[in-house]
């Protein structure tokens, strides 16, 4: 769910299941209806810290007022700089956020062939290939990741990271990366082709709330 929507959201969770009762945690805020519904809200960014509320800004007004999850809402709202890395075997990208701005970016992609059916000598050989052209495309994505997010290390709220696992872990695995390892946080976001627009569209994955229902 965007982060402008929760406000409403969770006043129109209390008015249609009859009230709301509210367990907060660092890292997830439960909520409870009267009739027996529930709502698990994944706090993005954790943790949470208990009266660090302020004012809902850009959430507009809101009908009901609970004191509980005044917390999340301001959490949730608060302007973050946030580091972006996306990595799949033949491409890459780095970017620098502001909120859902991009501030700074590079994109990049370099050949490596599929897979093949091939046996034998030959499908060593192909294999041997295929490691040394993926591991020459994660370099060029961690040299990326140095010269745009790293420069940012110390403002940087989060660094959030997308693509394929062992191409993230092995950009990560870089010692000149080591600043940015402790900032990471959230699951790895799903991108097939990490292009520019793929980059500018991701903060809709990582500003996102994840809202579970039950029923």
């Amino acid at each position: 769910m965007p982060p402008e929507r929760l406000g409403r959201w969770i006043d129109g969770f209390a008015q249609r299941h009859g009230g709301l009762s509210v367990v907060r945690g660092p890292e997830v805020v439960h909520l409870t209806g009267p009739d027996g519904a529930q709502a698990w809200i994944t706090v993005p960014f954790p943790p949470l810290v208990p009266g660090s509320s302020g004012p809902a800004l850009g959430d507009g007004p809101r009908e009901l007022a609970y004191d509980p999850v005044d917390d999340l809402i301001a959490h949730v709202l608060r302007p973050r700089r946030i580091g972006v890395i996306l990595v799949r075997r033949g491409g890459h990208a780095s970017g620098v956020f502001e909120g859902p701005a991009l501030l700074s970016s590079k994109v990049g992609s370099r050949y490596v062939q599929g897979t093949t059916k091939a046996g034998g000598w030959s499908q060593q050989r192909y294999a041997r290939r295929r490691a040394n052209q993926s591991r020459a495309a994660f370099d060029d994505a961690a040299d990326e990741a140095v010269r745009i997010v790293l420069p940012h290390a110390a403002s940087l709220d989060a660094v959030v990271t997308g693509g394929d696992r062992g191409g993230v872990d092995a950009v990560l695995a870089d010692p000149r990366l080591a600043p940015l390892r402790a900032l990471v946080t959230g699951p790895l976001m799903g991108v097939a082709d990490p292009r520019l627009r793929v980059l500018e569209a991701s903060p809709a994955l990582f500003l996102a709330v994840a809202i579970a229902l039950d029923p």
